[in-house]
């Protein structure tokens, strides 16, 4: 059931029910961060390991003092400078916290959301929530009510009407060894803005292995149709006619061709723009039955850094 009412959200996540929560960034399958059932529901209806850690949802930082031993100086700068928003900070836990959050690690994931809804909620709930995308696992991150869903159908009880997710991709994830910015994860803020306020950072590559925070896992994002990142759209096109191509474009490059199906992500080539509509754009040219769905890197400038690390993890698969 997609709703409106949070009145009617609250009860549920206080009896421990999982629920589709908005934010700027993704959708969020969300549960009580103090309830283990609600993380085991969680873990489970998206076949998530449980190796692959959550993320911590507050609402304000005197709040999330309450969860973690410190905040570093760094962190707090950052902090200061994108809470509430599309920033996950990585922070040495209090006991308070479950080690399932966690998958054993002594660091939380933690943000706070930059989503009137949402925050309006957290507000009112006794306890933080813990809201991993709300996907079946690897699969494309919903930004609207209808993709969560599509994905779950009735097996979640309700979805939180929020509108568009205004980011259209996942928070930045950052770290810190001897207070020096570790991005884990690429996202909405982009590496340039994080240096600006922390100082120079490192980039955490993906692992194939143990994932040790959240973010790390390089399949991620992706249709069930293959999905290929190609040097030319159009090249690609005209050397495989008797396929059934949709085509993701940026600026003016509009393709007019048979058996192709074309969004643009942008046709003002804006980056930002150009993030709103990615995963609703692929999860759109995922329904129409195509052989491929294709795409051309986006300029390694800003967050399209971080958009060129989504359709790569997308395309893991085809590799």
């Amino acid at each position: 059931m997609i709703t409106t009412d949070i009145s009617l959200i609250r009860e549920r996540l206080n009896q421990g029910e999982l629920i589709g929560l908005p934010t700027e960034t993704v959708y969020g399958l969300a549960g009580s961060a103090f309830n283990e059932q609600a993380i085991q529901k969680i873990f489970q209806l998206k076949n998530r390991p449980t190796c692959n850690p959550l993320i911590l949802h507050t609402h304000c930082i005197s709040e999330v003092s309450k969860f973690v031993k410190e905040i570093p100086p760094n962190a707090m700068k950052l902090a200061e400078a994108f809470w509430p928003g599309p920033l996950t900070l990585l922070l040495p836990k209090k006991s308070i916290i479950p080690h399932s959050v966690t998958s054993g690690s002594h660091l939380v994931a933690v943000r706070i959301p930059n989503h009137t809804v949402t925050l309006s909620l957290l507000k009112q709930l006794e306890f933080p929530l813990v809201a991993p995308s709300a996907n079946p696992y690897t699969r494309i991150s919903p930004t609207n009510s209808k993709m969560v869903y599509d994905y779950f159908g009735d097996a979640l009880p309700c979805i939180l009407e929020g509108d568009i997710c205004s980011k259209g991709i996942e928070s930045t994830i950052v770290g810190f060894h001897e207070n020096t910015p570790i991005i884990y994860r690429q996202g909405a803020i982009s590496i340039d803005a994080i240096e600006f306020i922390a100082g120079k950072s490192k980039v955490q590559a993906t692992k194939k292995e143990k994932v040790t925070t959240p973010g790390m896992s390089p399949m991620h994002y992706a249709p069930k149709t293959k999905f290929c990142i190609v040097d030319s759209v159009l090249d690609f096109i005209y050397e495989n006619r008797a396929l059934k191509i949709g085509a993701l474009t940026l600026g003016n490059l509009e393709v007019n061709l048979p058996n192709t199906t074309n969004i643009n992500l942008s046709i003002a080539a804006d980056l930002e723009e150009a993030s709103t509509n990615l995963y609703k754009s692929m999860y759109e040219l995922d329904s129409m039955e195509l052989d491929c769905i294709i795409i051309e890197q986006f300029p390694e400038i800003g967050i399209g850094k971080s958009l060129n690390d989504r359709i790569i993890r997308a395309s893991y698969v085809s590799i």
